[in-house]
């Protein structure tokens, strides 16, 4: 699977514009701009499934950090800053690590 087989090559450029520099990542912005907020709860899940390196079924901050590059090889990483913020923002039950369903729930919060 590419991420471009279920969002637009487009939004996802202008998601990464948005975030170019370092410590300006928003994932609601992004989550917008990208396309992905306005997709299906299982097409979140199957965009998580690709994100999640390991295939776990968890992302944890090594993999958030690597967060931008799932969607453009070249994109930078998140910082130490960003990639705790982000899991702060989903991690629901405290365990340090991002579930599908609790990604699902930061996409369509």
């Amino acid at each position: 699977m590419s991420i471009t087989d279920v969002l637009s090559a487009d939004d996802i450029a202008a998601a990464l514009q948005e975030c170019q520099d370092p410590d300006t990542f928003e994932p609601q912005k992004f989550f917008q701009t990208s396309g992905l907020s306005k997709m299906s709860a299982n097409q979140v899940k199957d965009v998580f499934r690709f994100i999640d390196n390991d295939q776990s079924g968890y992302l944890d901050e090594e993999e958030l950090k690597f967060f931008l590059q799932k969607f453009e090889s070249g994109a930078r990483e998140l910082t130490e800053s960003e990639t705790k913020s982000l899991m702060a923002a989903a991690d629901n039950d405290g365990d340090g690590k991002i579930g599908a369903e609790e990604f699902q729930e930061m996409v369509h919060s």
